[in-house]
């Protein structure tokens, strides 16, 4: 686990060894108040008259050591809270990339509201953990060992009384521990559960009104929440019982030490001051100790963080681009040879398929729904890998060229539109950032979108709402294809982009894109009769074959 744990760690060596050298600063001073404990009660009920053993230059030192606790204690918090909260953005941030490095296929079994958990959830917990009980492992180890040496030059024979505790600390701890680990386990699993159901229910809102399933959707949510309120639950009810049982042996080991030093005392083996002392680092001996219950649970907590975030590092991110493998600028030639792909579980999707498209050609794939269309296009922009065959463009395998320079030349206007909440300027630039005014408009006036932009409250600034609500499907479509033509592709991709007009509306939109598709290669996914009108050819998938080219 904490081989594991270095890589996190790693950045913030510096940072945490001062944090270090604090808490270890404060834990030394802390050792010197049960000793000047004892110096003030020796001076006070001894009679003590040497000057530098007055109880006045006594009680002036114990002010000084508690200043420069209370200063040290502040410089510790101060340096830990901020290295925690750094830690915990980095940990994030990386964690954001490495998920949107992904390949997309990972996320086709995964739900949103898993990688959000991770993202929230266990980052936090894994922070927490680092800048936390990690991090106090080494004072608490020196108070121990502190208070234990202490002990010892103060009386040598009640060290052992004191060793004899130590091993019913630690089996105790082992025989209530055991169920912790699976049980942090569950936590986390059934955290991601229920981030996952708030996420999809939350998307899935407009049908669960629509349906009527407000009622259900509660239950199931209510449910997963209350599964997690059994688990922690569980988790506090061990910890409960584990805290005071440690609490209760170290109480009882200082009364017996307190007990047997007593009898010391009046046998004139012990002075007073030595007593108050002695008590003084007993219970500071009680810290650590006490510490232990609460840190094993901690541990496997943070356990279960762990692997679910190594376990998602682990997984190979999509090939980044070079110097050696970006592709030049295409005309837009693309050519398909034997290509063959199945997803996993599933029968052959494409089985061979061969097509030529030539530069600034227009061509329409249509065909029953599951025949393949939309998977040449995913294939195409290498968000699948066939698993025979060659995709080529310009002549050139895509394979052997990173994806970014590879996708920057794809444009691609969806059926299910994702769009921004945000402004329609916001939604435009998605293409291109850095776009001037200029080429905003012209790329909305080029997709036939400026009429109704010009006409909406705040023109390009209107706010469009989540998954632009507040937009109809054709203004919405518009916006997608303005999207894409700024970006200026040489490649242009309309997968079913008519499906949200009615046929009159569908009529117009094609009218108006002749202009636009005449500029580039275009592909158009669908299988509604009128838009095969703007193709150059059509392409009739059947059973993962060409069946037929007109």
């Amino acid at each position: 686990m904490y081989l594991s744990l270095s890589q996190y760690v790693t950045p913030y060596r510096t940072t945490l060894f001062f944090a270090l050298l604090l808490m270890f600063g404060e834990s030394v001073v802390a050792l010197a108040n049960p000793w000047l404990a004892g110096l003030f009660t020796g001076a006070v009920l001894g009679g003590v008259s040497r000057p530098e053993y007055s109880y006045h230059a006594i009680l002036a030192l114990w002010l000084l050591v508690l200043f420069a606790q209370g200063l040290l204690n502040f410089g510790n918090r101060f340096l830990i809270g901020r290295t925690a909260e750094s830690l915990l953005a980095r940990l994030r941030t990386g964690l954001y990339d490495h998920i949107q490095a992904l390949p997309l296929r990972y996320f086709d079994e995964k739900r949103r509201g898993e990688m959000l958990a991770l993202l929230t959830y266990d980052a936090d917990v894994l922070s927490s953990f680092v800048t936390g009980p990690l991090l106090n492992l080494l004072p608490q180890f020196v108070i121990l060992i502190g208070a234990l040496w202490f002990i010892f030059l103060i009386d040598h024979k009640l060290v052992l009384l004191i060793a004899a505790f130590v091993p019913l600390f630690f089996l105790l701890i082992k025989i209530l521990g055991r169920s912790v680990r699976p049980l942090s386990s569950a936590i986390i699993d059934e955290y991601a559960k229920m981030y996952a159901i708030a996420d999809e229910n939350l998307q899935m809102l407009p049908a669960i009104k629509s349906f009527t399933r407000e009622e259900i959707e509660s239950e199931r949510f209510r449910q997963c929440n209350q599964r997690l309120l059994g688990l922690n639950t569980h988790y506090l009810r061990i910890q409960s019982m584990l805290s005071p049982l440690i609490h209760f042996l170290a109480a009882l080991a200082i009364l017996v030490l307190l007990w047997l030093s007593s009898a010391r005392l009046q046998a004139g083996h012990l002075s007073s001051a030595e007593l108050v002392s002695l008590l003084l680092y007993s219970l500071l001996l009680a810290r650590p100790v006490s510490s232990l219950a609460d840190l094993y649970g901690q541990i496997q907590h943070a356990r279960g963080a762990l692997q679910r975030l190594t376990g998602i590092f682990a997984i190979n991110p999509e090939p980044e681009d070079t110097d050696r493998n970006r592709m030049p600028p295409v005309t837009g030639a693309i050519e398909f040879q034997g290509v063959e792909f199945s997803y996993p579980g599933r029968e052959r999707v494409l089985c061979g398929v061969n097509l030529q498209i030539k530069a600034g050609e227009t061509i329409a794939i249509t065909g029953a729904n599951g025949c393949g269309k939309s998977t040449l296009v995913h294939l195409l922009q290498r968000f699948l890998e066939p698993d025979q065959g060659r995709i080529l463009i310009d002549g050139m395998d895509i394979a052997r060229f990173g994806l970014r320079s590879l996708r920057s030349q794809i444009g691609v206007v969806q059926q299910d539109m994702l769009l921004l909440n945000g402004t329609v300027r916001e939604n435009i630039v998605y293409g291109r950032q850095g776009a001037s005014g200029l080429e905003i408009t012209r790329a909305a006036k080029a997709a036939h979108a400026l009429d109704f932009i010009q006409t909406l409250p705040n023109g390009f600034e209107t706010l469009i709402g989540e998954q632009g609500v507040k937009l109809s499907g054709g203004q919405k479509q518009r916006l997608a294809l303005a999207r894409a033509l700024l970006k200026d592709p040489p490649i242009l991709v309309l997968d079913e982009a008519t499906a949200m007009f009615d046929p009159e509306g569908e009529e117009t939109f094609i009218e108006e894109c002749r202009e636009i598709l005449r500029q580039r290669t275009v592909i158009i996914i669908t299988h509604r009769p009128a838009s095969l009108a703007l193709a150059d050819r059509v392409v009739v998938l059947e059973g993962g074959k060409i069946k037929d080219l007109g």
